[in-house]
């Protein structure tokens, strides 16, 4: 296999489910090494940086509290599939290591994208962390450049 593309990418988001009782958006940055395994398969490695916001809770008569920020780093494979020339699909499956408080978990990043130029795509993306009781989710919409 020889090293094919090296891409970084920047993505928008909007927590869901129980995050999104507590956060109101999600920025990230993204990284992917991917190699050619066949024509219309690549596999790699993926990383980056994600930050949520917090929001503030209003708790009626007893006041409001300020949820705090909530920042990780995906440590995960990567694979890319191929379907057409413009289109592709593809999943990372890893760690999120927490960055401050919070805890770590089993992160997915199921994910489709549509080449919009010869470097340029456009991403959606549901990206998870499973942590004990319960899950972090968001959905996605980015861009990603190839270097």
């Amino acid at each position: 296999m020889n090293a094919q593309s090296f891409g970084a990418g920047l993505t928008v988001g909007l927590p869901i489910g129980d995050a999104g009782d507590l956060y109101t958006f999600n920025v990230g940055l993204d990284i992917d090494a991917l190699w050619e395994v066949s024509e219309d398969f690549d596999a790699g490695v993926a990383t980056g940086y994600n930050h949520s916001f917090g929001d503030e809770i209003d708790l009626g008569s007893l006041g409001s509290i300020e949820v705090d920020d909530f920042q990780y780093i995906p440590l995960a494979g990567a694979a890319r599939f191929n379907a057409s020339d413009d289109f592709q699909i593809g999943a990372d499956l890893g760690y999120a290591i927490a960055v401050g408080d919070g805890d770590g978990g089993f992160y997915y990043r199921p994910l489709v994208g549509y080449n919009v130029g010869e470097n340029t795509q456009i991403t959606a993306s549901y990206r998870g962390i499973s942590v004990d009781g319960g899950s972090f989710s968001t959905v996605n919409l980015g861009v990603n450049f190839g270097l």
